[in-house]
């Protein structure tokens, strides 16, 4: 019999089994489909072996480098290439993001390549509102910007990049969720551009995500396979809707799993592999954040040669250039190549091959008080937080 049963086998539930399982216990994970691991996933291109989903991770806190360390994966940890991402504004041409600040937000208002993309009257704006004395701290990260910076700078700035990292607007996250230390240092500093300042020379330097050589999908097998060492149960093609059966203490590991799941928000993204010298000098960095507004319909896109070192290696010579969207393309490939197009103002004639995927992103649920739950409806999207969720939740079992 088992101890615990987990149902869904994304990165949470095999976080959450693995954790359970190294330390005695005997554990079952359900997976409804026929593979595991979730938005995680692996597909090949062009022949070469790309990340079909997540391909990077924040390194704050250390929690998934912790987890890649027992896993034997610590040496094949890789930063991103150093150099800025760019923003793609309503109007006007692409500019690099500006080089202080957090999730968009400046530690200075009116420094030159913030005002350089929403505006001196708006930079002016920003200053003026954020030395008013500091009150409550909003619960969501909209309407704290929109309260310390104004409407334009969410707008124009901080929304296009929490849309790339969150894949929401920030009206729909809580400022705790988008930093732990925010609404502290806010009130403590007494302004949000101080919190930022403070925030940002905290961090330990480098950058502030990271990748797994040869692509981050590379943590489903190796969970999978250390859970199975510790004796852990995978079941594919094994589908739940009563939860009432799994043996032991069940962990909700699926969005939705023993119950209607919440409307949750579709991603589509196009991958290329093309052939175009032009790119090897990233014209664009690593690649760009589209503001609402744009004439793309794109909402970023990643130049994903620019970014890895070890791709730009393995894709000899090609390039891959990653785009997202929120409303699915009629034609995903073709829009994908014009919209790749007009971001990195350069022609592509050579499209070697393409791929499209989506994925239904769930939305933030409240968790029963008679359920354990792991995964995005909690902890929220990103690997960092998911995993680290996972290991708390593991933990409080354990001690129980």
């Amino acid at each position: 019999m088992a101890d615990f049963s987990v149902v869904g086998g994304g990165v949470a539930g095999l976080v959450v089994a693995r954790r359970l399982a190294a330390s005695g216990a005997s554990v079952a994970v359900f997976e409804a489909s026929d593979h595991l691991g979730g938005t995680v996933a692996r597909h090949e291109v062009g022949g070469l072996a790309l990340d079909a989903g997540a391909e990077s991770f924040a390194v704050r806190g250390g929690v998934v480098e912790a987890l890649l360390a027992e896993l034997g994966l610590a040496g094949d940890v890789v930063a991103p290439t150093p150099g800025p991402a760019w923003l793609q504004p309503s109007t006007g041409d692409a500019v690099p993001l500006p080089a202080t600040a957090l999730l968009g937000i400046p530690a200075d208002p009116l420094a030159a390549d913030v005002v350089r993309v929403v505006g001196l009257s708006a930079a002016e704006r920003a200053a003026d509102l954020d030395a008013l004395p500091v009150g409550e701290v909003p619960a969501t990260l909209g309407a704290l910007v929109r309260e310390r910076h104004g409407a334009q700078m969410l707008d124009r700035l901080v929304a296009p990049v929490v849309h790339g990292v969150h894949s929401q607007h920030p009206d729909e996250l809580p400022v705790a969720r988008a930093h732990p230390g925010l609404a502290d240092a806010v009130v403590s500093v007494g302004s949000l551009s101080g919190a930022v300042t403070r925030l940002r020379a905290a961090a330990p330097p480098g950058a502030a995500v990271a990748g797994i050589r040869g692509g981050v999908n590379r943590l489903v097998p190796a969970l999978a396979d250390d859970l199975e060492r510790r004796g852990g149960d995978i079941r594919l093609g094994a589908r739940v809707d009563d939860l009432g059966a799994p043996e032991g203490t069940v962990i909700v590991a699926a969005p939705g799993a023993g119950s209607p799941a919440a409307p949750g928000r579709r991603i589509d993204l196009v991958t290329l592999v093309v052939e175009q010298e032009e790119l090897d000098a990233a014209p664009r960095g690593t690649g760009l954040l589209v503001a609402a507004g744009a004439p793309v319909n794109a909402r970023a896109l990643t130049h994903a040669t620019a970014k890895w070192e070890w791709l730009r290696e393995a894709a000899g010579g090609r390039h891959v250039v990653r785009l997202s969207y929120d409303a699915t393309p009629a034609d995903p490939v073709a829009a994908a190549v014009a919209d790749a197009e007009a971001l990195l103002a350069v022609r592509l004639p050579v499209v070697v091959d393409a791929a499209h995927v989506f994925w239904m992103r769930p939305a933030a649920a409240s968790v029963p008080s008679d359920l354990i739950v792991v995964g995005e409806t909690v902890a929220g999207s990103g690997l960092a937080g998911i995993v680290a969720h996972a290991e708390r939740t593991a933990a409080e079992l354990l001690a129980r």
